[in-house]
């Protein structure tokens, strides 16, 4: 049986709707804008579509945006200049820095300098350690879209084996600590890990988000799982994910597709975090 297609624009916009319309209900009862800043370095093309695609989503929900357009030439301590002012600015409640950064600049050093009540990446060690121990915080954007994803299934994450490939910050960690909190049974698989197949074809839910072409393939999964791709590389000018598309719809019952499945989704938790720190406030 061919998988049903996780369609993360259409999601996304969904999410997007009810955004504008909480930002509304917001303003009408406080006066209160949510107001985002992008602080981008560098001429990275594809970084600076990315800041033109969340400044455009920012206005259609009715949110406050704001952009830094810095040289390459810009220094670390004038990045952190900014980023003070931006911490006291009251119109300013999510604070994101586009990465990369141009070489030179800590990256960590940068991070952390953004007060966490306004950090809508997550990044902060203050957000990272609320999360791990299940307080509220903001957390990581696409690690968000994907158990927003995973939930439109309708399927009860509850009890269910979730295998996790990858242990980044930004994805695999955070991923697997929020399934934790849905109570699902987490393993977080990684480039040592052994007989990755077998462990993967115990997985009713499988995130990946390793970066490898064609990692996940058909004879994998086990029948009816979730797949949820979220790893992305260019391979001959077009973007794939670590999921062999082709042969996992005919195994799982549920997948998202590369592009438009996982990463539309990251736009709309920037929203949804942006917007949480300002009722926050």
């Amino acid at each position: 049986m061919k998988a049903k297609i996780l369609d993360g624009k259409k999601i996304a916009k969904e999410i997007k709707e009810k955004l504008a319309g909480e930002i509304e209900a917001l303003y009408n009862s406080s006066g209160i804008v949510p107001g985002l800043a992008v602080v981008i370095a560098g001429a990275d093309d594809a970084s600076l579509v990315y800041v033109d695609m969340k400044e455009k989503a920012c206005t259609a929900v009715g949110m406050y945006s704001k952009s830094f357009r810095l040289p390459s030439t810009v220094t670390q301590s004038e990045i952190l200049n900014i980023i003070d002012q931006l911490n006291h600015d009251e119109q300013i409640h999510g604070i994101l820095i586009q990465l990369p950064l141009p070489e030179g600049i800590d990256e960590k050093v940068i991070s952390n300098r953004i007060h966490p009540e306004k950090d809508i990446d997550g990044f902060h060690p203050v957000n990272n350690g609320k999360l791990f121990l299940g307080e509220d915080s903001l957390a990581p954007c696409t690690p968000l879209g994907i158990i927003e994803l995973i939930k439109h299934t309708g399927i009860d994450i509850s009890g269910k084996h979730a295998v996790v490939i990858g242990r980044s910050n930004i994805v695999g960690k955070p991923a697997g600590m929020l399934l934790l909190r849905e109570n699902a049974t987490v393993t977080l698989c990684h480039s040592k890990t052994k007989d990755l197949t077998s462990i993967l074809k115990s997985a009713d839910i499988i995130v990946s988000a390793a970066g490898i072409p064609n990692l996940v393939r058909g004879d994998m999964i086990k029948e009816d799982a979730i797949v949820i791709d979220a790893g992305t590389r260019v391979v001959d000018n077009k973007l794939v994910g670590d999921v062999n598309y082709n042969e996992a719809v005919m195994a799982a019952s549920w997948i998202t597709p590369v592009p438009g499945g996982v990463g539309p989704m990251t736009i709309a938790m920037l929203l949804q975090n942006t917007l949480k720190a300002a009722l926050k406030k």
